[in-house]
């Protein structure tokens, strides 16, 4: 597993005023993606997760929660980040310590409850998951653990269609202008470029310091290379350190 950095410091034609927005790309999850190659590509079955999940951890319980999920995952295929990624994010988190975290690939709930647990009570957290079943009983398994709709909303839809209108979402009143520091992208990587390039129009990164983790299963892919092109082809905006966990 390996987890590369990259501070951007973006154009202002991007923002209005001066920014610096932080990029970590996460490659990470290997453990998972060999469980679903060990199993023929096995599809992880949502249903049979939040079964296991909901009736074998401690409800109201956030660590509960995420060791439940754990647990699961030494015996079965498995799609969120695990532990040890898991413990990257949360070094993330506790030293941006975001109040408006969007994340993009809800899952089972596993990074939803991982990120709520460290925001503060004030903090929101919206996260976006295109498969309907996944996306409502992801939303139980973070309520499960403790948490409230004040703290977070799930919303179906794809993220092309979604991002446009997160300005509503965010501040649904004209006297609010929230924008988001942190964003987790663990949806479709084909879709990350796109995204990002959305997020950056739509001007709704924080303009004083935002982080946007991107994580990547398997082999690298065309889509990947066409990331990184755009990022290291401005030099003069972006600086990559790799790291090795």
């Amino acid at each position: 597993m390996w987890l590369l950095m990259v501070s951007v410091p973006l154009l202002s034609a991007l923002m209005s005023g001066r920014c610096r927005r932080w990029i970590s790309a996460w490659c990470g999850g290997l453990k998972a993606w060999t469980l679903k190659l060990l199993r023929g590509q096995r599809s992880v079955c949502v249903r049979s997760t939040h079964a296991f999940v909901f009736s074998h951890c401690t409800h109201g319980r956030a660590d509960s929660v995420l060791e439940t999920f754990d647990l699961y995952s030494d015996s079965h295929p498995s799609d969120w980040i695990g532990p040890k990624t898991g413990e990257m994010l949360d070094e993330v988190v506790q030293r941006l310590r975001p109040s408006r975290v969007l994340e993009l690939g809800t899952h089972c709930g596993y990074t939803s409850v991982r990120l709520l647990r460290l925001m503060p009570p004030t903090g929101r957290l919206v996260t976006v998951e295109k498969d309907p079943l996944t996306a409502e009983l992801g939303e139980e398994i973070i309520m499960v653990a403790g948490f409230k709709h004040t703290q977070f909303q799930v919303i179906t839809g794809s993220s092309g269609d979604i991002i446009p209108d997160l300005h509503r979402v965010l501040n649904p009143s004209a006297e609010t202008t929230d924008l988001f520091d942190l964003v987790l992208m663990d949806h479709d990587p084909q879709l990350y470029f796109r995204d990002l390039l959305a997020l950056e129009r739509e001007e709704l990164l924080c303009p004083t310091a935002s982080i946007v983790l991107l994580v990547f299963r398997g082999p690298e892919t065309k889509s990947n290379k066409q990331l990184m092109n755009y990022l290291t082809s401005r030099k003069c905006h972006y600086s990559i350190h790799s790291l090795v966990h």
